[in-house]
């Protein structure tokens, strides 16, 4: 539907939402398309006065309050200390013909907890997680607790609430296979119709939904949304779906895991 010019300077009209001064929202892994859309939404909603986005190199976003926090070639326990109330950390692979994602520093799986820990140096008290997985592959027992030694470390970084966010990622396609190969890919394909629909991946502007409600919504505590959660939150009402969630018993907070 076609904005009117009326509706646009109605629009540009409205004061802005009253945030906490200062106030500012540290986000790892920017990239690809899950990660562009939880950017978008986060700094566009503009709860937070600032949004400190990692990035390896100097760049200039054109997005209202977004500033880069840049890291180098630098491990986290050497990274420059940004005051912020909240993290996000995701894991989305960079679309490499974006220059501004080639220039954002990306997150490994490994990079989890020592990124958490130094964003609880920045005095960060909320830290939402958003971990992608293959689709059907999760095991039942990890969906709704917690997953690894990381996991567990992070947990017990003393944040007031963190927030973890299972959605099934799609799956690439792999270059560089042989025909053999290529024809087997092809062959298994078949099985992902088998895949229940409710892990079957979610589109990534509402998985960002769901995660800026979270953020909103969550008390203190650790909450982890299962893979059937998103999937259900994005087929109705998600603020309801996600109030739903929160409103039960949030996890005890983990003692630091043992070696």
């Amino acid at each position: 539907m076609p904005v009117t010019p009326l509706q646009a300077l109605q629009a540009a009209s409205r004061p802005i939402p009253a945030v906490p001064e200062g106030s500012a929202l540290l986000v790892a892994g920017a990239t690809g398309t899950l990660g562009n859309e939880v950017l978008r939404r986060l700094a566009g909603a503009q709860r937070f006065a600032r949004t400190l986005v990692l990035a390896r190199e100097p760049f200039t976003d054109g997005m209202r309050g977004v500033t880069m926090v840049q890291t180098g070639d630098a491990t986290p326990d050497h990274w420059p200390l940004a005051a912020a109330q909240a993290g996000v950390i995701m894991f989305d692979p960079p679309r490499l013909f974006h220059d501004r994602e080639r220039a954002l520093w990306t997150p490994q799986p490994v990079d989890l907890a020592p990124v958490a820990a130094w964003m609880r140096r920045c005095g960060a008290t909320t830290l939402a997680v958003v971990l992608p997985h293959a689709q059907g592959r999760l095991p039942e027992a990890l969906k709704r607790g917690l997953a690894g030694l990381d996991e567990q470390a992070v947990a017990a970084l003393g944040f007031e609430r963190v927030i973890f966010v299972r959605s099934a990622q799609r799956p690439g396609a792999p270059g560089g296979l042989s025909l053999p190969q290529r024809i087997a890919r092809w062959m298994l394909s078949v099985f992902q119709y088998m895949v229940p629909s409710s892990e079957q991946p979610v589109r990534a502007v509402k998985v960002a939904e769901f995660l800026d409600v979270a953020l909103q919504l969550a008390p203190r505590g650790i909450h982890v949304a299962a893979p059937e959660l998103v999937w259900q939150a994005a087929q109705k009402d998600l603020r309801t779906t996600v109030a739903h969630w929160l409103g039960g018993a949030p996890m005890q907070n983990h003692a630091p895991p043992t070696q």
